[in-house]
C-alpha cells in the first residue's frame, strides 16, 4: 500500500505550450509498473484551456467544480459542468477548459502507452473556443 498525503506533491503551472490562460496542476496518483494509470486535479481560471491533444489510451474527466467547455475534432464545443463525467477514446483529438466567466477543476485520468501519456498538438483559437 502507497499513502500520498494531500500538500506533499507540489502544484505545477500549466506550461504556455499545453496551455492558453492560468492553469494549476495537482499530481494526485501515478501507478507504477505494471499499473499504467495516474490521475491529475486540474484547475482552469476563466477563458484557460488546454491545447488540441490526444491521449493513447484514451481520457476520463470528472468534473469536481465549475462549469467549463469541450470539444472533440469534427464536433461542437459542448459545456460540462460539476458532477459530469467526460470519455474521450484513444487516440480522438480534443481540449477542454473553463468557460469564458467561470473556472473550472476536474481530475483527469489517463493510463501510459509505453511511458506516453499525451500528444499535444496546436492552441486552440479564439475563434475555436468560441464556437
Amino acid at each position: 500500500m502507497n499513502i500520498t498525503r494531500n500538500g506533499t506533491i507540489p502544484s505545477l503551472k500549466g506550461p504556455d505550450e499545453s496551455f492558453t490562460g492560468t492553469v494549476r496542476i495537482d499530481g494526485r496518483f501515478k501507478g507504477t509498473g505494471p499499473a499504467r494509470v495516474s490521475g491529475s486535479t486540474v484547475t482552469f481560471e476563466p477563458g484557460a484551456r488546454t491545447a488540441w491533444h490526444t491521449h493513447p489510451l484514451g481520457q476520463t474527466l470528472l468534473v469536481m467544480s465549475g462549469f467549463g467547455r469541450v470539444q472533440r475534432e469534427g464536433g461542437t464545443v459542448e459545456e460540462i459542468r460539476a458532477g459530469d463525467t467526460v470519455w474521450f477514446e484513444p487516440g480522438e483529438k480534443h481540449w477542454h477548459g473553463a468557460s469564458p466567466t467561470t473556472a473550472m477543476t476536474h481530475i483527469a485520468i489517463v493510463e501510459a502507452l509505453d511511458g506516453q501519456v499525451v500528444d499535444w498538438m496546436e492552441h486552440v483559437t479564439d475563434e475555436q473556443y468560441s464556437a
